[in-house]
């Protein structure tokens, strides 16, 4: 009844809200005499913050549509790999007509961002994304918004977010020969089991793991979100913070965690430095100075833009990370899609790189949560273990922001390039790009013509071409992928002088 009773609420303000935002316009015009009075000013400034704290806040998009890489643009075409019904696996396809920035993209890492199914979209971790573009290619698990998927799709559990990271681990793996995955805050502990799951059956696990700010051992440095889950029993959660879709949404009659009560619980965490941030956002207003008030709209557009989880997902994280910490104590089972069930033994990783991170002054996941994964993976070698915590740094500080770009990353991909290269160590060089542009050339095709068309059949089989180019410097238990990327690598080249 709640669910139904907010919506209501959110519909009978939004009128008004937007009333607000066409008032805010009209005393900010100087063309109107309202404009033009003494306090037009503040009444702008006090029309448009109502209008915001009243408006529905929307999934926002990611927008990356290029990056610049050591000083050349480079276009990005956001598109859906994978769809499953409650996620959809993205792609950050990077676009260059250079020759020698293709070839540079083409041997870089591949790597899976699994984003948190917490109450944020994906989006959260926009920052995360253009900044791994630079040097890699990026792949994002888009979570759905639970009210907007069907019953008719069935239910969605823990077991099935950790069968869906081994899906997509297995495709960028089937397309690329290996991968990477990072995991931020509350994947961390899927992420694990899903790598843990692979190792333990003999498969090929991603070369690295980085997980950063996840409550690997909640045990540790408790925190406010872990003080709740702990202190509540399963039956409160159950009973108190869990409703039906109202039958407005393509979801009706799902069983789910609502983003607004997510967001309620974000807010009442630090209400007195959120309601501080508004009132800076109403004096930025007032005194002109856009830039300021256009950060505060950017971080808010993300913050209060939130997804409703399904009740099923959501009740047995609680109970299984939260309550049980049944990671930790090895009694984790997971459903496979086939229904077996299997334990949970992260000590059966062996040949994955394990880097943790976390902030000194993060208040989600407390310090030690995520540094716990090295005591868990005790088979994996000293050697490739690594820890980094981030002074200074709360919790989103150590996925976005300037500690993300100037202190994380560099050591996230450090991290990566290291493992990238013991297992490829040849490079790719520029000739057979030339070679091919040439011959373009020669057919009457112009300089850039021949160097574009050849650029986009190189990227669309980067992996192969890699592999290909390198087959004598394979070691001998990756020949037979490679043994067989040789027809691909020849049918791209026939391709490439075809045009």
């Amino acid at each position: 009844m709640l669910y139904q009773i907010y919506e209501t609420q959110r519909s009978l303000i939004e009128p008004f809200s937007d009333l607000a935002k066409v008032t805010a316009k009209m005393f900010t015009n100087p063309l109107l005499p309202v404009g033009m009075t003494p306090l037009s000013q503040r009444m702008a400034a006090g029309f448009d913050l109502m209008h915001r704290l009243g408006k529905d806040y929307e999934k926002p998009e990611f927008g990356i549509r290029a990056i610049d890489i050591d000083g050349v643009q480079i276009a990005i075409q956001e598109r859906v790999e994978v769809e499953k019904p409650f996620c959809d696996l993205l792609r950050f396809k990077r676009y260059s007509d250079d020759p020698v920035t293709l070839t540079q993209m083409k041997g870089q890492p591949v790597v899976l961002i699994v984003a948190p199914l917490s109450g944020h979209y994906a989006t959260l971790l926009r920052d995360t994304v253009r900044t791994m573009l630079k040097d890699h290619k990026v792949y994002i698990t888009d979570w759905k918004n639970a009210r907007l998927v069907p019953l008719s799709e069935g239910e969605f559990h823990l077991d099935d977010y950790v069968n869906y990271v081994q899906e997509f681990i297995r495709h960028l793996q089937s397309r690329y020969g290996n991968c990477h995955v990072m995991s931020v805050c509350q994947p961390t502990v899927p992420t694990l089991a899903a790598v843990s799951l692979m190792s333990s059956r003999g498969e090929k696990a991603p070369l690295s793991m980085t997980m950063m700010g996840g409550p690997i051992d909640a045990r540790r440095s408790p925190t406010q979100v872990n003080n709740l889950a702990a202190h509540r029993p399963y039956e409160w959660f159950e009973n108190n913070v869990i409703y039906r879709v109202p039958n407005s949404f393509p979801g009706a009659g799902r069983r789910v965690y609502p983003g607004f009560l997510q967001h309620t619980g974000f807010i009442a965490m630090n209400p007195d430095r959120h309601a501080s941030s508004h009132y800076d956002y109403f004096n930025h207003l007032i005194k002109g100075d856009n830039d300021s008030a256009e950060s505060h709209r950017q971080f808010y557009d993300e913050y209060n833009a939130v997804l409703d989880m399904d009740a099923d997902y959501y009740l047995e994280t609680i109970k299984t990370v939260f309550q049980d910490f049944k990671l930790v104590y090895g009694s984790w089972e997971v459903r496979n899609p086939q229904g077996v069930m299997e334990l949970v033994k992260p000590q059966d990783i062996h040949h994955t790189g394990l880097l943790t991170v976390e902030g000194e002054l993060d208040d989600i996941s407390g310090s030690g949560q995520t540094r716990a994964a090295h005591d868990l993976c005790s088979g994996i070698v000293s050697d490739e273990q690594r820890h980094f915590e981030v002074k200074g740094a709360g919790h989103y500080g150590i996925f976005s922001g300037s500690r993300w770009r100037t202190q994380v990353y560099p050591v996230v991909k450090k991290f990566i390039l290291e493992h990238q290269a013991a297992a490829a160590p040849a490079a790719v060089k520029t000739e057979p790009i030339q070679a091919e542009a040439a011959v373009l050339e020669s057919a009457g095709a112009p300089v850039q013509t021949a160097v574009t068309e050849v650029a986009y059949a190189a990227v669309e089989t980067a992996a192969v071409t890699a592999e290909a180019e390198s087959v004598l410097s394979v070691p001998a238990s990756q020949q037979a992928s490679t043994t067989q990327a040789r027809p691909a690598y020849r049918r791209a080249q026939t391709t490439s002088r075809k045009r």
